[in-house]
């Protein structure tokens, strides 16, 4: 933490968090720990057919697929 109380997330950590510049984050101080998380992204529900689809409020930039990629692995990790 520098003198102005900013701080900086390594490279890796925001890397494996998919954190980008500019991402909204949340902040919290719980039990003497301080958690820091992506907000969540406001969404609508909308039928189309069969399906319940999430639709951002806002535009928002295109996932990279990278971030697919790592989501997808981690969900194949998780079944097992």
């Amino acid at each position: 933490m520098d003198a102005a109380g900013r701080l900086v997330i390594p490279r890796e950590i925001r890397r494996e968090a998919a954190l980008e510049p500019g991402t909204p984050l949340e902040i919290r101080w719980r039990d003497g720990v301080i958690e820091i998380e992506p907000q969540p992204l406001a969404v609508t529900l909308e039928r189309r057919g069969r399906l319940l689809v999430a639709k951002p409020v806002s535009k928002v930039p295109p996932l990279k697929a990278s971030t697919v990629e790592r989501t997808r692995q981690d969900l194949a990790m998780r079944r097992r």
